[in-house]
């Protein structure tokens, strides 16, 4: 027999009702079916603090201690003459040229931009060479917006560093140094400075490579072994912080490759660093051991072959440690204190980190045979220059 209608209408209803509040009502128990809306969009008050990256603390924990480096520089101005400014400044060639109503040659001021990190409460600045180098003026800018003048302890342009004191009253913020030596190809690699003077930029990249010699670079004159990254490095980067995830400091930013192979940035090691800011502090300047020898790859043995191992001595500075130990041109270095040599640069490398002072042992391909010599690295400032 057919339900009447309106008891089909009340039913419809009871049912619609039970499924809108989530609930179907069969024999006295009831199931869930949809989570009560409350419960649905609340979120756990910890998911917010998760979104920060471990970037941001690290930054937060260095960055204050990242400066900006403002140089001025004055520039002679070049003559309309053509000549030299100082022999157009002579009062007796002006004279004798008759150009007493010609304006001497000026100067013109020319400025430049870098970044430093500051590692001491004293107002001590870790930043690179080229960056103060030839500085008339010197303009320290903090992150807190404070500007105070700097003035140059030290720099050694063999290692592109220098140290910068500020002149102001502190207290000062300090970044924390960390320990090169401990770092891996593939650690985090933060970079932060003021790139084209845009004020605490901050790239993130990796480790790309450690102990990369900048005679692989094609850069001469330097003795640096250098932390390769592909954290993005670009003019006015220079002198400021490479970072590792803590936010430690692991390295000085020093330069960029462009070109072909555009994108690699390099960093002095922390560790080195260290050592040398140390030495210009106390005495102003850098000590490097030497040798006394003029270095090449030995050659292939047909075009085309693998280059070997070792370093050929292509001179001898007389009077130098290699020349008294007896060693002579066209001699071959194999190893030095038993570890092979694998170029030149690693032989620059092995004295350089024995020092000043303490005997090595040299082993050297001559002819057919093989011998060890004992010498002892001197400052290079004691060896005259050939």
């Amino acid at each position: 027999m057919p339900m009447p209608l309106n008891r089909r209408f009340l039913r419809r209803n009871l049912l619609r009702g039970c499924l809108a509040a989530g609930l179907l009502a069969a024999g006295g128990a009831s199931v869930q079916l949809l989570p009560p809306l409350r419960t649905a969009i609340a979120r756990p008050a910890t998911a917010a603090l998760s979104r920060q990256s471990f970037v941001a603390a690290a930054v937060q924990r260095s960055g204050p201690a990242v400066v900006t480096l403002e140089t001025t520089r004055s520039m002679p101005t070049s003559s309309v003459y053509g000549l030299p400014p100082a022999l157009l400044q002579d009062p007796m060639f002006r004279q004798f040229f008759g150009l007493k109503g010609e304006r001497a040659p000026s100067s013109q001021v020319q400025r430049g931009q870098g970044s430093g990190v500051l590692f001491d409460s004293q107002g001590l600045l870790l930043t690179n060479a080229h960056v103060v180098d030839n500085a008339d003026q010197l303009m320290v800018g903090l992150a807190d917006g404070r500007r105070v003048p700097g003035r140059v302890v030290g720099k050694d342009t063999l290692t592109d560093l220098a140290v910068v004191r500020l002149e102001g009253k502190g207290p000062w913020p300090t970044a924390s140094l960390g320990n090169s030596d401990r770092l891996q190809v593939g650690d985090w690699a933060i970079a932060v400075g003021n790139p084209f003077g845009l004020e605490n930029t901050v790239t993130l990249g990796i480790v790309s490579n450690l102990n990369r010699n900048v005679s692989q670079l094609g850069i001469s004159g330097k003795r640096l072994d250098l932390i390769q990254t592909d954290a993005a490095i670009n003019p006015g980067n220079s002198g400021g912080p490479l970072l590792n995830a803590d936010g430690e400091v692991i390295g000085i930013n020093t330069l960029v490759r462009t070109g072909p192979g555009a994108g690699l940035g390099f960093a002095i090691p922390i560790n080195r660093a260290r050592a040398i800011a140390k030495q210009l502090v106390e005495t102003g300047r850098a000590r490097h051991p030497m040798i006394g020898i003029g270095l090449s790859p030995v050659p292939a043995s047909t075009p085309g072959a693998a280059i070997p191992p070792g370093a050929v001595i292509r001179s001898v500075q007389p009077g130098g440690p290699a020349a008294l130990a007896g060693l002579r041109e066209e001699d071959v270095i194999v190893a030095i204190d038993g570890t092979s040599m694998a170029d030149p640069a690693a032989v620059v490398s092995a004295i350089e980190r024995r020092g000043i002072g303490d005997a090595l042992i040299v082993t050297v391909r001559r002819g057919g045979s093989t011998l060890d010599v004992s010498l002892t690295p001197v400052d290079m400032s004691s060896l005259s220059r050939p």
